[in-house]
């Protein structure tokens, strides 16, 4: 049987830094607040200079030299974005040109808002199963500083940019041993960012139709809905690969919320200790934050090659989604 096995990790962070203190000089919050809502102290904010490709660039080039292949070994480039450089050509396009790869191979994005990287990730495990490609590039890559209202304390003090990834290689040991993917579109008006290019329907105002292109959000009412859903899939993907919850050896959620993560150890029986938790640090990065976290748990020694790892994710849409890997 062939498996997609990660070979490499790699990711990237802006140098510059945003902490809570810094936002209590621009809108009207506190760090106390902040940290006992998200558990949010920091988050990397993306450089004038600096786009989704750029960041993505880097984050791609440390996974390539990490699983020790050249550029032109990768078959298919799947990135996760809902910030991309341009509406076309899509990021992955842009970044296979920077990476130097000349084989033509397929390259394209994916937008699953916060679930983007489980959705990529899915998408080049199934390539590398049916035998189609023998080496993938999948990345999430996010800039959502830029989409940010600065003016609004319920959602500036959320978000972060960055960008991280994965090179995934056929191979005959367990390697990706499923993936869960669902959307429900009825929650679009909780979680949601305008497009201005849109053009103005028969049931809406000018106004509406033209409104800012940042970042709208139900706060509360996201809560509620990724902890049932983050709990479903939990069971969904133990009963699907016929394992109980101690069989996990790291929980490897999507940093946005740290009582949301807390809810998904609780329900798994998992100490915090077994969780990689990076959303302290780098706030919600959207697609780059599972390959973010994962990336720094491989490097610093937590995760260690044989062991089981569960990433989760939820995101607007709704979006949601598993990964089970050995890694």
């Amino acid at each position: 049987m062939i498996y997609a096995k990660i070979k490499g990790t790699g990711s990237y962070l802006p140098s510059r830094v945003v902490t809570n203190a810094d936002l209590e000089k621009i809108v009207d919050t506190n760090d106390a607040w902040i940290v006992d809502r998200t558990g949010i102290q920091q988050r990397h904010v993306i450089s004038e200079e600096e786009t989704t490709a750029s960041m993505a660039h880097i984050a791609a080039s440390r996974a390539i030299n990490a699983a020790g292949i050249q550029p032109n070994d990768i078959d298919l480039i799947v990135v996760g974005t809902a910030t991309p450089d341009r509406f076309f050509p899509s990021t992955a396009a842009i970044l296979q040109h920077r990476l130097g790869i000349t084989n033509h191979c397929p390259a394209f994005d994916i937008a699953g808002a916060c679930s983007g990287f489980i959705y990529a990730l899915s998408i080049a495990d199934q390539f590398i199963r049916t035998g189609a490609v023998k080496t993938a590039l999948v990345l999430g890559a996010e800039c959502l500083t830029r989409l940010v209202d600065w003016t609004d304390r319920t959602t500036c003090v959320l978000f972060g940019d960055g960008a991280a990834g994965v090179i995934l290689q056929a191979d005959h040991q367990p390697g990706i041993l499923g993936t869960h993917l669902h959307t429900d579109g009825q929650y679009e008006p909780l979680l949601y960012a305008p497009n201005q290019l849109r053009q103005q329907t028969a049931n809406e105002n000018l106004a509406e139709a033209l409104e800012p292109p940042f970042i709208k959000m139900k706060g509360r009412e996201v809560f509620k809905i990724a902890v049932n859903t983050l709990n479903q899939i939990v069971d969904e993907t133990l009963a699907a690969n016929h394992l109980s919850k101690s069989d996990i050896d790291w929980l490897i959620p999507h940093q946005a919320n740290l009582r949301i993560i807390q809810a998904s150890a609780k329900k798994l029986a998992l100490p915090m200790e077994r969780v990689v938790l990076t959303v302290q640090h780098h706030g919600n990065t959207s697609a780059a934050s599972i390959p973010l976290a994962l990336d720094i748990a491989v490097r610093d020694g937590r995760i260690q090659p044989g062991q089981l790892l569960l990433m989760e994710a939820f995101g607007a849409g709704f979006t949601w989604g598993s990964a089970l890997v050995r890694y």
